[in-house]
C-alpha cells in the first residue's frame, strides 16, 4: 500500500533558498518513486486558521516514504525549507481501499467489534 509524505507549510519566505529547494526536490523523489499528489493549485480552507499550503507526496509504500525523508539527498535540502517556513511534516501509511472510519477503534478498550 502507498505511503505519503504530508506537509502543512505556512509563514513561507519565498526567497532564493526556497527556489533552490523547489529546483532540487524532484531529484530526491525519483529514486524512491515519489510523486506529488497535492502541491500548489487551489486549496480551500474549510476549518481552522488559513494561510498555509498542504503538500502530499505519494510513494509506493510507507517504507519508501520514510527512506526518502531520511535520505542524504533530501536531508541536504531540508534546511532550505525549514529555515524559511514553519511547517508540520508527517509520513503516513495508506489505510487501504476497504477501510471504514470505525476501523480506527479496533483494539481500543471498550470498542472491540
Amino acid at each position: 500500500m502507498p505511503g505519503y509524505a504530508i506537509a502543512h507549510i505556512h509563514d513561507l519566505d519565498l526567497n532564493a533558498d526556497i527556489v533552490e529547494y523547489l529546483e532540487r526536490i524532484d531529484g530526491t523523489l525519483r529514486p524512491f518513486d515519489g510523486r506529488f499528489l497535492v502541491h500548489g493549485g487551489r486549496q480551500t480552507v474549510t476549518e481552522g486558521p488559513a494561510g498555509a499550503n498542504i503538500v502530499v507526496i505519494e510513494f509506493p509504500d510507507y517504507q519508501a516514504a520514510l527512506d526518502w525523508y531520511a535520505s542524504p539527498a533530501y536531508q541536504a535540502i531540508l534546511p532550505l525549507r525549514t529555515d524559511n517556513s514553519a511547517s508540520v511534516a508527517i509520513i503516513a501509511e495508506d489505510c487501504g481501499k476497504d477501510h471504514v472510519s470505525t476501523d480506527v477503534l479496533k483494539g481500543v478498550a471498550g470498542h472491540e467489534r
